[in-house]
């Protein structure tokens, strides 16, 4: 296995991807899953249960608890955090709350993700918003709580020409249609 860990970073996970780098005072600790060609920078705690996705870049002193699963090619801006237990006190039950990141997201710095929520294919979460309910694909939300104010691309820029008939159209040439359920790209 070609995985890079610094020697400041700690790695306990036997179960993590080729060509995949830990940086400095990362920890990924037993029972973690990090799948290949990762970016795990400095200061990121990666704790047991988790799941995170081949090609997904972790920032620095991102915090990925138990529950939380990171599908592939998804980007995680600094400092942004999950959380596991909606109820969280010192002397209770833990009752884990299950997150889901699904492929190609982007969560931007200092955004907090309430367990027991999706965030959508290529959704996008600004930086410092609150998600406290599901995100839709292809999404933009910000805020606390974060609400969608747009949609974007696959390539991560902003859709434009709501049309009457609900089309949106990309820089990039990519198209999509607003639907009941969100939205769909049209090929």
């Amino acid at each position: 296995m070609t995985v890079f860990v610094h020697p400041q970073g700690l790695c306990e996970s036997d179960d993590v991807g080729d060509r995949t780098r830990v940086w400095a005072f990362a920890h990924i600790l037993s029972g973690a899953r990090v799948g290949k060609d990762c970016n795990v920078c400095d200061g990121v705690f990666i704790e047991s249960g988790a799941v995170v996705g081949d090609r997904v870049t972790l920032k620095n002193g991102v915090l990925v608890w138990d529950g939380v699963t990171i599908e592939d090619d998804v980007f995680v801006g600094p400092a942004a955090v999950f959380t596991n237990d909606l109820r969280p006190r010192s002397r209770a039950e833990f009752v884990l709350g299950k997150t889901l990141v699904r492929s190609g997201a982007s969560l931007g710095a200092n955004c907090t993700i309430v367990c027991g929520h999706t965030i959508g294919r290529f959704a996008f979460v600004a930086a410092g918003a609150v998600v406290t309910k599901d995100v839709p694909d292809h999404a933009l939300v910000v805020g606390n709580p974060a609400r969608r104010v747009g949609w974007v691309c696959e390539c991560g820029e902003p859709l434009a020409g709501a049309a009457a008939d609900g089309e949106l159209a990309c820089t990039c040439g990519r198209r999509y249609r607003e639907t009941a359920e969100g939205l769909a790209r049209e090929d």
